[in-house]
């Protein structure tokens, strides 16, 4: 069992310590040198951590350009693959829902959208 005055008597030789280890460490900076065991920090290299990021972003994002939006996709069960159309007067060419709903119906993402896939390709991935 540790007695009251030996376990007071360790709190203050750990107090000492402290206080001389700071008061080295302040001596040693007041004399221009720099003392062991402190950090100096660097500076940041803005093109380094630019092209870090960017390329991390890209391996995140380039899995959700290609997911497959559309679960029932090339299934009976595709409510996407059922598409309208209709036939405007003066001889215009038909319009349908074929033509947004293709893609999806396909299994296709993001990417293989008709005005959307565009602009994927100016994310990075």
């Amino acid at each position: 069992m540790v007695s009251k005055k030996s376990a007071a008597g360790l709190a203050a030789a750990v107090g000492a310590a402290v206080l001389l280890g700071a008061g080295s460490a302040q001596a040693a900076t007041g004399s221009g040198e720099t003392p062991l065991g402190t950090a100096a920090l660097t500076k940041t290299d803005v093109g380094q951590a630019l092209g870090g990021t960017t390329t991390g972003l890209g391996y995140g994002l380039a899995p959700i350009k290609s997911l497959r939006l559309d679960p029932w996709a090339n299934s009976s069960a595709d409510f996407l693959n059922n598409g309208a159309a209709v036939q405007p007067d003066q001889g215009l060419p038909a319009i349908g829902t074929g033509t947004l709903t293709g893609p999806l119906s396909a299994g296709g993402g993001v990417k293989d959208l008709p005005l959307v896939g565009g602009l994927t390709g100016l994310l990075p991935g």
